[in-house]
């Protein structure tokens, strides 16, 4: 996913010379392509978040768009009230870029575990959240981010994801969700990097005959409420599935939802549990310790649908 930022984001510097990158002191390796290519678009703000996000904001405000970039929880929670006060409640054209939400550092322990990121950035009025799963999503989302007026938050894997969908997302616009298969006994709704856990699941429950419905959403707020409508006329039973707790992130966002139409289908919310990660291991793995790797979701699915 990151390799697909950059991309993304060279294609669009070039258009836009107001463009501005920020990193946290990291990301060389994949930044180089582009710090070397605009020079004069790119600030190393050291390792002070939150004096990057009053940075960002300030260019913001000579009407620059901006972009943040670190890692896990350092753009996000360590800078959140600069988030809050310099560029959300300004409507700074601030984009925060998390790389590494979920457990992607996740031998590097709690600390940079980043399962509250979505749910936090959502609560604050104004700001914009994309989640995308695969690399074409978020080269298709990069440049509606930096269209989106005011700040926005990019929640991206680290890099080597798969890429899930057939091939690049033309005309893409947010809020829209985007189904990766069609099914008819449930539907399995994804956001972020898991996106390969829940396609994977949707795989072996089929061996278990049963015909799963893949819809990632790469933006949770606002929510694509119309899909979410539609679910919730075909479908039973409606699953979600996260790297990140369920309290607030995509879960919370379906729920909230599909409660305000009265919709009469039951959601089942899959990610963290209202816990903090206290296990140190590779991501697959705390994925499979907290339950929401491919088997996990499989079994879990057949269950619920079973009651």
């Amino acid at each position: 996913m990151r390799d697909a930022f950059t991309r993304a984001l060279m294609r669009e510097a070039a258009k836009d010379p107001r463009l501005t990158l920020v990193t946290g002191d990291l990301g060389f390796g994949v930044l180089k392509p582009f710090w070397e290519t605009y020079p004069e678009q790119f600030v190393n703000a050291g390792i002070a978040e939150q004096a990057m996000t009053g940075l960002a904001a300030g260019l913001a405000m000579t009407g620059r768009t901006v972009l943040t970039y670190s890692i896990g929880n350092f753009p996000t929670l360590r800078a959140i009230e600069q988030i809050r006060n310099d560029c959300a409640y300004h409507d700074a054209n601030v984009k925060v870029v998390c790389v590494g939400g979920g457990f992607v550092y996740g031998s590097l322990g709690m600390s940079h575990h980043a399962t509250e990121d979505m749910a936090i950035l959502r609560a604050l009025p104004g700001v914009t959240v994309f989640t995308p799963g695969d690399p074409h999503e978020v080269e298709a989302i990069v440049p509606v981010m930096l269209r989106t007026p005011g700040t926005c938050y990019l929640r991206l894997g680290r890099g080597g994801e798969p890429c899930l969908h057939p091939g690049p997302i033309a005309d893409y616009d947010a809020p829209r969700a985007l189904t990766l298969r069609e099914g008819k006994d449930v539907a399995l709704l994804s956001a972020g990097g898991i996106l390969t856990q829940t396609v994977a699941a949707a795989d072996l429950l089929a061996q278990k005959g049963v015909s799963a419905e893949v819809v990632s959403f790469p933006c949770i707020k606002p929510i694509d409420r119309e899909k979410l409508a539609e679910l919730a006329t075909r479908f039973r039973h409606i699953v979600t599935v996260e790297e990140h707790s369920i309290v607030g992130g995509l879960g919370g966002a379906v729920c909230e939802t599909l409660a305000e139409m009265g919709a009469g289908c039951r959601v089942h919310r899959i990610g963290m549990e209202d816990v903090y990660s206290c296990i140190v291991g590779t991501q697959q793995y705390l994925r499979e310790e907290y339950r929401m790797d491919m088997n996990a979701i499989c079994e879990r699915t057949l269950a619920w649908l079973a009651e």
